[in-house]
């Protein structure tokens, strides 16, 4: 199954590293992030828990559940953990779902559906598509994937950036040009006539071209 962005993302039972759960009451009205790992005990993934762990209090702000995912159980991911906070500085302190039956990983597409077998006979070159990044928003619908190679870390200040647009945008009819931080300007969205955009831009806007105005960013 390849997921798309405004689909919505599929549910799951599963258990993690802090209890069972099921994943569209875990998410409630919150935004959340699913990160994904091919294995434990691997170098790059151990770099990008331990970020998180420190980076958890900017998505707490944003409203950001943030939870991990690697083909293991729960109880490698413990054993884990401790590697993660002696090399890292942090150990998670978020859950991680222990998908050593691939459920939740063919569920979402990085694994074939006919995959099967014990998670301990796989190395992590058989699970390398699970490097995924998934941002679903409150009504559970999917508003980013990222795929990255095993050899790649993953860039998290980039998954914040993007989340600052999202929530933006969702309240606000505009648009986040190239590289935009919060803070920067915004575009309004092609979808608001020049007549409806006076009612909320009275001072009107930027416009090299008819189809680019520019505007503050709205608060």
């Amino acid at each position: 199954m390849a997921l798309s962005i405004n689909d919505t993302a599929p549910d799951f039972q599963a258990d993690t590293t802090e209890g069972p759960i099921s994943f569209h009451e875990w998410i409630g009205d919150s935004w959340a992030v699913l990160f994904s790992h091919p294995k434990d005990f691997t170098p790059v993934c151990t770099t990008e828990l331990g970020y998180m762990a420190k980076a958890k209090p900017e998505f707490d702000k944003r409203g950001v559940k943030i939870i991990g995912l690697s083909v293991d159980p729960t109880g490698k991911h413990e054993e884990w953990a401790k590697d993660i906070e002696e090399t890292q500085g942090a150990a998670p302190n978020y859950p991680i779902i222990g998908d050593s039956n691939f459920e939740v990983s063919k569920l979402y597409g990085m694994l074939p559906a006919e995959t099967s077998g014990d998670p301990a006979d796989r190395t992590p070159a058989d699970n390398q598509t699970v490097r995924n990044v998934f941002v679903v928003g409150p009504d559970k619908k999917v508003k980013l994937i990222l795929v990255y190679p095993m050899t790649t870390g993953r860039n998290f200040d980039e998954v914040l950036r993007v989340i600052d647009s999202l929530q933006l945008t969702a309240k606000h009819k505009v648009a986040t040009p190239v590289n935009w931080k919060d803070g920067e300007d915004v575009i309004i969205a092609g979808s608001v006539s020049d007549d409806e955009a006076k009612e909320t831009y009275p001072d009107g806007w930027e416009s090299p071209k008819p189809y680019i105005r520019i505007v503050p960013q709205p608060r």
